[in-house]
């Protein structure tokens, strides 16, 4: 079960509310060059149809936080520069029309560049995260609390939030993000102890799809289970596109999101005799279609099985579902038997009951 939301203050990031109950938001980053504003409009609005509410551009140079005024001219989503090293790169960004910033304490420069970005930053009413990383936290909080611990990591975090808030600004949210999930669950629930600011959650350096998505999903969901966490993201050394359908099947998971296609699907076995996963796969593919199409549609439970084993007991409990036999499927309505199909037609004719159902 899930805990009640940690209470924390509101802030917003352009058109989305982050923190004081607001729903839990999903970020992604781009892979793509800032600079090339073609491309990255293109996946923005890509990973906007998927869900995403927030996404954030890397800024290495003058010519990248440019870009970000005439990427800002072609998209609603609100637009997060990740700015590292220079501070008047993070001015540039405001000043182009970045709705949020993100910077690193650990590189970003001494309290009077840090005045200037907040100066900036106030003048627009942007939000700035103070995001640390287990891999470039500051020499003077390692020496106190230990390279890479949770407490230097969380040290560092209310350093520069204090720092930040003494300067008369507190649209603040913080990150403390390790590679190890135990450190990071751990950072996270100190912090949350300590401060009234949103927390954006990941795992930082998750990895692979297969393991970064395990290793995130298993940090992130131990924290939101916990009412800790205010928007997230999946940081996956893949598309921006598979972060965020990982960002949100976590947050349905939890409850913390609308419901999107609930298909359940067996693991098959020797027994099955129909080819259970692309049945699956397909359906899936065509739920997603179909409610992004119709977001309001009613949304019926669906149930692709291998055999007859379990395959009657889902079909009872799913809405619409299939149970395999020999080349074919029983298909069941509400827990009752109304055909059987051909293996090729099975992904249709869920889809056609899909389509018809009134809930």
């Amino acid at each position: 079960m899930t805990a009640a939301r940690r209470a924390t203050r509101r802030i917003r990031v352009g058109r989305v509310a982050v923190g004081g109950g607001a729903p839990v938001s999903v970020q992604t980053m781009l892979k793509t060059d800032t600079r090339d504003v073609a491309a990255c409009v293109t996946e923005i609005r890509r990973v906007e149809t998927l869900g995403c509410d927030i996404v954030r551009l890397a800024v290495p140079d003058e010519a990248a936080a440019r870009a970000i005024g005439a990427i800002r001219a072609e998209v609603g989503m609100p637009l997060v520069a990740d700015v590292h090293f220079d501070y008047r790169l993070a001015i540039a960004s405001v000043e182009a029309g970045a709705d949020g910033l993100r910077i690193n304490p650990g590189n970003i420069g001494g309290p009077d560049r840090v005045a200037e970005v907040v100066r900036a930053a106030k003048e627009r009413n942007v939000p700035i995260r103070v995001g640390v990383n287990s891999g470039s936290l500051e020499k003077e909080m390692e020496e106190l609390h230990g390279r890479e611990s949770a407490e230097a990591l969380v040290g560092s975090a209310m350093k520069h939030v204090r720092l930040i808030e003494d300067l008369g600004y507190d649209a603040v949210k913080i990150s403390v993000k390790s590679s190890d999930v135990r450190r990071t669950i751990e950072a996270y629930e100190l912090l949350a102890a300590r401060t009234d600011c949103p927390l954006h959650l990941g795992l930082t350096e998750a990895g692979t799809f297969m393991a970064g998505t395990v290793r995130s999903c298993a940090a992130l969901g131990a924290l939101l289970a916990d009412g800790i966490g205010d928007t997230i993201r999946i940081s996956l050394t893949d598309t921006p596109s598979q972060e965020v359908l990982v960002g949100l099947e976590l947050l349905r998971a939890l409850g913390l999101r609308a419901p999107g296609p609930h298909v359940v699907a067996c693991p098959t076995c020797g027994r099955a005799q129909v080819d259970v996963a692309d049945v699956a796969a397909a359906v899936e593919r065509e739920l997603d279609a179909h409610y992004r199409a119709h977001p309001d549609a009613a949304r019926p439970r669906v149930a692709v099985m291998g055999c007859m084993v379990n395959g009657p007991g889902e079909a009872r409990d799913a809405d619409i579902a299939v149970a395999g036999g020999k080349g074919k499927f029983a298909l069941y309505v509400r827990g009752e038997p109304v055909a059987t199909i051909a293996e090729a037609e099975a992904a249709s004719a869920i889809m056609e009951r899909v389509r018809a159902w009134r809930g």
